[in-house]
């Protein structure tokens, strides 16, 4: 057996431990870059999701769930599958060595939803940085009608920008209740609770900037 990348089990190894730690939105980006990075490469080969089972061994829907950002891969998995591919795992592990400045259209990362929730509360989430950008995250949501995360709302350490490219955004933040329109725009310190709903009966879309500084 051919000895491991250190860096790559590390990596690996990390996974798993975010999602035991209970780390669910950075285990999910880390998991999400993975199945994207894995996706990327398959179709760039021509693979089908069979073909590349049986090249690497690992199961259909292990490599269906993967790719959908979901699951836990084990160390052995992932390098079955970057053999399978002829590429080293360092390289599937850190977003097949792509720009570290340009996110191209077709490669951008969609953070995972969970297939239990109901339809108005499954936002598309597209990272729009590379996944190596820790000091900015720049998403693009695309939010059903009737969403709403007034039960659940966010809090954390940071700074977020949020313009309207389409449709109305309701943003709670704290005691005050904003309302966006096409075009709109607002900035908050995210320590403080605060939530989104979308504001009309149809498709809202977004663009979040975050930061992990806040003054």
């Amino acid at each position: 057996m051919p000895v491991f990348d250190h860096a790559a089990r590390h990596m690996s190894d990390r996974l798993g431990t975010l999602v035991q730690m209970g780390e669910k939105d950075e285990a999910e980006l880390e998991i999400a870059a993975v199945g994207a990075s894995l996706r990327v490469e398959r179709q760039r080969q021509g693979l089908s999701l069979q073909a590349l089972s049986q090249r690497s061994g690992v199961s259909f829907g292990l490599i269906s769930q993967l790719e959908r950002g979901l699951g836990n891969p084990s160390f052995q998995s992932l390098y079955r599958l970057a053999s399978a591919l002829g590429i080293s795992l360092p390289k599937l592990l850190s977003g097949m060595g792509g720009d570290s400045m340009v996110v191209r259209a077709d490669e951008r990362y969609i953070l995972p939803t969970s297939p239990d929730l109901p339809e108005p509360q499954r936002v598309v989430r597209e990272l729009l940085t590379p996944r190596s950008q820790s000091n900015l995250q720049v998403i693009r949501s695309t939010i059903p009608p009737g969403f709403s995360n007034e039960g659940q709302p966010f809090r954390h350490l940071g700074t977020e920008h949020v313009t309207v490219d389409k449709g109305r955004l309701v943003v709670v933040h704290g005691d005050r209740r904003i309302e966006l329109e096409e075009g709109d725009s607002v900035t908050y310190g995210c320590s403080q609770p605060h939530w989104w709903a979308n504001g009309h009966d149809d498709v809202t879309v977004v663009t979040g900037a975050v930061s992990p500084f806040e003054a």
